[in-house]
């Protein structure tokens, strides 16, 4: 069924006047931060010049679960737009194109040089429409040396597509710039550390340019953050040299468009209809040394962004609240504790080490807002662990771990005893993704091999 839904989604793309198969040529193509009314189109060209764009509804999504577009598409003229891409650039650019219909199947076309590449992609519902929603998130690409295999590439991206989600979250790591790719065999191109923008851009590039990654690309959005890799191990932003031009790389290759008035600001929000709001942060450019001690002063968000958490998630009518962590809360590989905890890796908290006074500062503020339905998405552990925390009596929260999509696999570590942990599932190993549908039972969470086979799954019901 899943794999006629697809067929029948790609021949609804060639609906579009002029139709054209799937090419893999020298043109890539990403498109992200879809809103109800509005989606940014990014692409790599082949040459200085302009890209046309043309896009057209192909019909409303249905509520059913999995289900995408219907029988008859919508009618209407194409929209067209163009987007200029430049050498300085590194031949990227991106386009945000609005006035767009809410909870609609969008075909598109790009066009630049003699060259054609088709996607779809599927916009949000109003924030007060009770739908349904699928999307997968995991992370870790190309790393510790697991890079492109010249048959299969990077496979798990063929699997995500089977599914059909609305969308893909990205939760860092999208490169290896610290780490190179020397297995035999693998498709060269990656076999660096990158201490340039130039550098950086060729990592993104090499990953970019996977067919399988392409091929999910095209059919699936994407929101995208950013971890350590991206510039280097476990790296402090205030801190980092290398931090402006791994920055300036990350953004040139996804489809991300900050304010004006902040350039640089990764961290966003995101409405899916009634029943989802998504929090996506910035874990890496604001935050104080992993070894600095542990206090009021040190900070993993900054304080602006910190704010902004807090605010935004009381202000949340969604059923379900989603904070989008590129590192865990509820673990950590112990040494100068790069993620949220400050527990040994034996779970026993450690007093004055990890990031956990602003941890635990962030979830007494939702536990004294009365915050429900709170879920954690988070990655970079190479394993996967679904977590019930209870930091205190009668306020709970849960966390899920997943990825990693191509890397060196890790190994299950115990839970934070802060947070008074119970781990419903965990399992390492493997290369893996996070598969989550939100509807009227709750948000159903199952966690799918990179041969498909589902490897576990839990529903948590609304408070």
């Amino acid at each position: 069924m899943i794999a006629l839904r697809a067929i029948a989604a790609v021949a609804a793309i060639l609906l579009l006047p002029g139709g054209s198969s799937l090419t893999t040529a020298g043109l890539l193509v990403t498109v992200g931060d879809v809103t109800p009314t509005s989606a940014v189109v990014w692409t790599r060209g082949v040459a200085d010049g302009d890209v046309a764009v043309e896009y057209a509804p192909l019909g409303r999504v249905s509520d059913a679960p999995l289900g995408r577009v219907s029988e008859a598409p919508l009618g209407g003229e194409r929209s067209r737009a163009h987007m200029a891409v430049r050498a300085a650039d590194d031949l990227t650019g991106k386009r945000r194109i609005e006035r767009l219909l809410p909870a609609t199947r969008y075909g598109y076309r790009l066009t630049a040089h003699g060259e054609t590449v088709d996607g779809e992609f599927v916009t949000a519902p109003t924030r007060d429409a009770e739908a349904a929603v699928t999307f997968a998130w995991s992370g870790d690409l190309g790393g510790q040396g697991v890079c492109r295999h010249p048959d299969t590439g990077y496979p798990i991206f063929d699997v995500m597509a089977r599914f059909r989600p609305d969308f893909f979250l990205f939760l860092g790591d999208t490169i290896y710039a610290d780490a190179r790719c020397s297995r035999r065999g693998d498709v060269p191109g990656s076999d660096f550390v990158a201490t340039t923008l130039d550098g950086f851009r060729r990592k993104h590039r090499y990953n970019r340019a996977d067919p399988a990654v392409q091929r999910f690309f095209r059919t699936t959005s994407v929101y995208a953050t950013w971890d350590d890799h991206e510039v280097r191990n476990d790296f402090a932003g205030p801190t980092e040299p290398l931090m402006a031009a791994g920055r300036r790389a990350f953004l040139d290759y996804w489809p991300i468009t900050p304010p004006q008035e902040e350039p640089g600001r990764l961290y966003r929000r995101v409405r899916w209809g009634a029943r989802l709001e998504l929090f996506i942060l910035d874990t890496r450019q604001y935050r104080s040394p992993n070894a600095s001690p542990d206090g009021p002063r040190k900070t993993m968000l900054g304080s602006a962004q910190r704010r902004w958490l807090i605010d935004a998630v009381r202000a949340s009518t969604a059923q379900w609240k989603v904070v989008v962590s590129s590192v865990p809360m509820s673990v950590s590989k112990g040494g100068v504790r790069d993620s949220w905890s400050n527990a040994t890796i034996f779970g026993v908290p450690q007093e004055g080490v990890g990031f956990a006074t602003e941890r635990d500062a962030i979830l007494a503020a939702f536990r004294a807002a009365g915050i429900k339905n709170l879920v954690v998405l988070s990655g970079d552990f190479h394993y996967i662990e679904i977590a019930r925390l209870a930091p205190w009596p009668g306020w709970t929260f849960h966390e899920l771990i997943a990825g990693p999509l191509a890397a060196r696999p890790g190994l299950p570590i115990p839970l934070d005893d802060g947070l008074n942990p119970r781990s419903l599932f965990s399992r390492g190993g493997t290369n893996n993704f996070g598969l989550v549908t939100v509807d009227a039972t709750g948000l159903t969470a199952r966690f799918i091999g990179e041969d498909g086979s589902t490897l576990f799954g839990h529903t948590l019901t609304p408070n």
